[in-house]
């Protein structure tokens, strides 16, 4: 039986140096993608939660990005320092980290 709760997906595209859209991996998604993993097996969440690599989500010039599904809740600029915060609040309580959460108006994503 499928017992996952929610799924984080952490940008870790990499693109060139220098490129318009920008890139997660270069602001440090792939150390914030390590830290999430770490976490969430020292506080056991491993039957809760699943930490997944992702291509680009779209949103480059925000990263690095985070989502958490199903609760379709998009993180950006998300920081090593952040993720405790994140796996404590969101994965522990079902709280989203205001302070992180994409803008309304998020720059790098245009659904029109």
């Amino acid at each position: 039986m499928h017992t996952k709760k929610r799924y984080l997906m952490v940008c870790t595209n990499e693109r060139e140096e220098g490129h318009p859209k920008g890139s997660c991996a270069r602001c440090g998604s792939v150390n914030v993608y390590d830290r999430f993993k770490q976490l969430v097996d020292e506080k056991e969440l491993k039957e809760k939660a699943r930490v997944l690599e992702s291509s680009c989500l779209d949103l480059c010039a925000d990263g690095p990005i985070v989502c958490v599904m199903p609760d379709n809740i998009w993180y950006s600029g998300v920081r090593v320092e952040d993720v405790e915060e994140i796996v404590d609040s969101h994965l522990g309580h079902g709280e989203p980290v205001e302070r992180l959460l994409v803008p309304e108006e998020p720059a790098g994503l245009s659904l029109s």
